[in-house]
């Protein structure tokens, strides 16, 4: 933790801000290294002895977590088995708990990415803990890597626990976009149809749970004034308000009207930095 906080007063520099530190509590789901409740399955159905790994010791998280957010830092979890979501949301407990009677609005915005399998009951606790869900919304449809490697080994009912975007969004959870680039794209246009539609155009006529899909304007404010939030930028970017950075960009369709089915087609053709043409 010394040399943390060392790395973040001494490494920043222009509009870099060291604020955070990334915490993988697991692996993925596809090669059965994503931290599970339960076991995975086998090819034929069956509960196999292995539930996946926690990178990171579970029993103490929490005092690690709870150390960082006294000190000021907050934390990324890279958590996409339902264990390891609900390890992460342990320790953001436990270092609430260390601060009693604290205001909400001078928690630490500490964000969970990825969130592929969520427990329904760990739904609630991120409005309730103030933690974030850093989605990548892209993920959310069938494709081979969901068809063949990831819902047979998950079996039915826990793989309709998979990208729970719309639950999220109801229990009152913040939500921030991200792409996980250079894992999968960048285009937040991509990712924003595939949240809108649970599929991309190729595979419109197999949606990818579809209750689970969320407005266009919850899309589109998870990938601004979301981000905005958990950067610590949300009272300067984030939103087109008098007064603000003017970070911005134009596309060649009109994102609040245009069919849902061809948000994808938007482009962008100019990006605003700051007010100035990038």
């Amino acid at each position: 933790l010394e040399g943390l906080l060392h790395y973040r007063q001494h490494n920043a520099a222009g509009r870099f801000r060291p604020t955070s530190v990334k915490m993988m509590l697991d692996g993925i789901v596809e090669n059965h290294t994503a931290a599970m409740l339960a076991p995975y399955l086998d090819h034929d159905g069956c509960a196999t002895g292995n539930s996946g790994l926690d990178f990171i010791d579970p029993g103490e998280l929490p005092r690690y977590v709870t150390a960082l957010d006294q000190a000021g830092v907050q934390v990324h979890f890279h958590a996409l088995g339902d264990r390891a979501v609900r390890n992460a949301l342990n320790a953001v407990e436990a270092a609430r708990a260390a601060r009693p009677g604290s205001a909400r609005e001078t928690w630490i915005r500490h964000h969970l990415a990825h969130l592929q399998v969520v427990h329904p009951d760990d739904i609630p606790r991120f409005a309730a803990l103030g933690a974030t869900a850093n989605l990548q919304m892209l993920w959310a449809m069938n494709e081979p890597q969901m068809t063949e490697l990831t819902i047979p080994f998950l079996g039915a009912t826990r793989a309709t626990w998979q990208y729970p975007f719309a639950e999220l969004a109801t229990s009152g959870a913040h939500l921030a976009g991200g792409s996980d680039w250079p894992v999968s794209s960048p285009d937040p246009l991509l990712a924003i149809h595939v949240a809108v539609n649970r599929a991309l155009p190729e595979t419109a006529g197999d949606p990818f749970l579809p209750r689970q899909a969320i407005t266009r304007r919850t899309a589109l404010a998870a990938y601004t004034s979301g981000t905005a939030r958990i950067n610590g930028v949300a009272a300067s970017a984030g939103s087109i308000k008098a007064g603000y950075d003017a970070s911005l960009a134009v596309t060649d369709a009109d994102l609040a009207t245009i069919p849902d089915a061809e948000i994808c087609e938007a482009s962008v053709t100019q990006t605003w930095v700051r007010g100035e043409l990038a």
